[in-house]
């Protein structure tokens, strides 16, 4: 019976590898909550990189912490130098500033995302 339960779960954590292989970019909803400033609220996202992609151009309305959960992330914000993170570093993101992530390592990187926006705006704002 345990054999069973080992080949079932083998198979389980297989296809979930593969499932996520399918899906260079991948974002996981974690919180969204009210919070004291008026219409606004907290949102924290986990996101996940495939090797080499990249997370094109876009802005929030409101600020972003991005926390490096894993690998090498490489942060261009408009108007500064690129910024290479790796695991455990973090990057304060100004309200409205156009940026991208991309994954300069060699495995998956993932991140941390906590935003605090305004209520009820999109919380991806593609750019140019």
């Amino acid at each position: 019976m345990k054999m069973i339960q080992a080949i079932a779960l083998a198979l389980a954590l297989g296809a979930a590898a593969t499932a996520h292989a399918d899906q260079p970019l991948q974002r996981t909803d974690l919180v969204r909550s009210d919070i004291d400033v008026p219409g606004h609220e907290a949102v924290q996202v986990r996101v996940d990189f495939a090797p080499g992609v990249l997370a094109p151009k876009h802005a929030h309305p409101g600020e972003e912490i991005a926390f490096v959960l894993d690998g090498t992330l490489e942060y261009r914000l408009e108007g500064r130098e690129p910024v290479t993170l790796k695991a455990g570093q973090s990057l304060f993101i100004p309200s409205g500033m156009v940026h991208s992530a991309r994954n300069v390592g060699s495995g998956e990187a993932s991140e941390l995302a906590t935003y605090i926006v305004r209520k009820g705006e999109a919380l991806v704002v593609p750019a140019q």
